[in-house]
């Protein structure tokens, strides 16, 4: 299960990268660096996430609730943090739809992680 959340969320991650090219390329007014880094540091809390719940799985399955919703929230929380950031540091020229793109980058890996971790709970029951 392992390597098919690893091996999905590089796929996503390549995906949103050629995205996110596309869209420097064709439309220069989205922020490439910040939806960049957006992608990369969600992949990061999105595998550091999908290994601590996975773990807690297999200990005790009924933990299966808690640990997505603690990891659901815990990535919500650090995207917050980050757009505020983002836009505290950028008042007088901030790209609304690059915000909008940033929650949709949350919302594909929180639904992807979400549905692998639900399928390993089922195979542990």
């Amino acid at each position: 299960m392992k390597k098919s959340f690893i091996g999905a969320s590089i796929v996503i991650f390549i995906i949103l990268s050629v995205i996110f090219y596309l869209l420097k390329t064709y439309a220069p007014s989205y922020r490439f660096n910040v939806l960049m880094g957006a992608n990369a540091i969600i992949l990061l809390l999105s595998v550091i996430s999908f290994f601590i719940v996975g773990k807690s799985i297999s200990e005790r399955p009924e933990a299966f609730v808690r640990g997505v919703y603690g990891a659901t929230f815990f990535k919500l929380m650090v995207c917050m943090a980050s757009i505020m950031i983002y836009a505290l540091l950028n008042k007088k020229d901030i790209h609304k739809p690059t915000l909008f793109i940033l929650f949709g980058i949350y919302a594909v890996y929180t639904a992807v992680e979400t549905l692998l971790l639900s399928r390993q709970a089922r195979k542990v029951k």
